[in-house]
């Protein structure tokens, strides 16, 4: 390290925002994420005994991707190199691995690349790394707040252990917001205090993300005077005034779309219809196009309910047409009566059950014929093949129904669709016992 070096981190140590300050240097002091790094977990012990190999850190902001890493970095023995994928590229690259190489001949020496925001390389950068991820010239640790199944290539993935990082719990917050309080490096020096409705307030509204919470006190602390007693105290109301509004997370093309839309289909498909208003509100919010919640509602509405309430579909797709008529905001009175008629309404799946059976049996069963009475025998000469001889017309017969034989021959004692007995399908069951079928 040259002088200049030092000097910039000393800088750091006393200028840095209070997040980057109160980073932890070593595993024991990081709070939170115990199920991943609590003693005796696999992470903890690679790291404990410097024998990484290639790990991904998945998880949303502030929750400790990024100081994991800077903790792996003063525990290893290895070289460790640190690069971001937004302002870096492939020649930087390609200057880590040749001194990768040279560690490896020269000093027998394994090299580590923490590389944060990894999903925003592309497929050839990505593509870059991975022989030298397999030959073990560098030992590779991504960051990323992107599911990396669908933002990292497979065969970085499959080289590499994938580690999800949750939000930090409430308690979690409360201590990192204790030890700033408490820490030289943090705000001990300021003579600062915080009451605890405004502690617990921050812990709240910080959706466990470290970050956020630490730097709101930070901008608290320094735009509040001292009272008359010579401290600085940090009640509710200046918490309020520091944190800013909450913006729900939410990439239209990410993992955070696909799970919330699948919770919404799964509390219809569970009939809570308070949990699917929730989770039409999040969509909403975060600015989900209506039309896609639209055709997931038809889909629900066949898929879910089926014909144990025929009306379901009536509605969902009358739905679709008028969210399109309307649009926002009224738009969202219509997917909310929508929502809630279909998950109050009786479920059933046995029309999906059907045609996947159905689909099974035309895979499976080739070559089979249509019965001749059931074939088109309206053109010319047809009635000579035989084409609809023999056909029963079910209009001519009592409750306008006559027993004859629809499937073919080899599948014709298939059973396909069974409806239950519930909502409306009962009714089907109950006629279908009356006319004998």
């Amino acid at each position: 390290m040259d002088i200049f070096e030092h000097i910039e981190n000393k800088w750091k140590e006393n200028e840095a925002p209070l997040a980057a300050r109160m980073r932890p240097k070593t595993i024991d002091e990081m709070v939170g994420q115990e199920e991943i790094i609590g003693k005796n977990k696999l992470l903890y012990r690679a790291i404990i005994a410097d024998k990484l190999s290639s790990i991904i850190l998945y998880g949303p902001p502030g929750v400790g991707k990024t100081t994991m890493a800077k903790v792996i970095a003063n525990t290893t023995k290895a070289e460790f190199y640190q690069i971001n994928a937004t302002t870096s590229g492939k020649k930087d690259m390609e200057e880590i691995i040749d001194r990768a190489k040279k560690n490896i001949s020269i000093e027998n020496k394994k090299s580590i690349l923490f590389i944060d925001e990894i999903h925003r390389f592309n497929k050839a950068q990505q593509d870059f790394l991975l022989p030298f991820v397999e030959d073990g010239t560098i030992i590779l640790i991504g960051a990323t707040t992107e599911n990396p199944y669908f933002e990292v290539n497979s065969a970085l993935i499959s080289r590499s252990t994938i580690f999800e990082l949750k939000k930090l719990s409430k308690e979690n917050i409360l201590t990192l917001i204790k030890r700033a309080f408490d820490c030289e490096n943090g705000l001990k020096n300021y003579n600062a205090v915080i009451t605890s409705d405004a502690a617990n307030f921050l812990a709240d509204v910080s959706g466990g993300d470290a970050r956020l919470a630490l730097n709101a006190i930070e901008l608290a602390v320094l735009t509040t005077e001292k009272n008359k007693n010579g401290i600085i105290e940090i009640d509710i109301n200046v918490a309020k005034e520091c944190i800013p509004k909450r913006v729900i997370k939410y990439d239209r093309d990410g993992d955070n779309h696909y799970d919330t839309i699948s919770a919404f289909i799964k509390s219809i498909r569970g009939t809570d219809p308070d949990a699917a208003l929730y989770y039409l509100a999040r969509m909403l919010n975060a600015g989900e196009d209506i039309k896609f919640i639209a055709r997931r509602m038809l889909i629900s509405a066949a898929e879910d309910v089926g014909n144990a309430d025929p009306l379901g579909i009536c509605v969902a797709a009358s739905c679709a047409i008028a969210v399109e008529r309307v649009g926002m905001p009224e738009g969202q009175i219509i997917l909310a009566q929508a929502a809630t008629y279909l998950a109050s309404a009786p479920k059933s799946n046995a029309s999906n059950n059907g045609i996947e059976k159905a689909n099974e049996l035309v895979k499976n069963i080739l070559d089979i014929n249509i019965p001749n009475h059931l074939r088109d025998g309206s053109y010319k000469n047809g009635k000579e093949l035989g084409r609809g001889v023999g056909y029963k017309y079910p209009h001519n017969f009592e409750n306008h129904y006559v027993k004859q034989q629809y499937l073919p021959d080899e599948v014709k004692n298939e059973k396909l669709y069974e409806p239950t007995d519930i909502g409306y399908e009962k009714k089907i069951r109950e006629y279908f016992k009356k006319i004998g079928k």
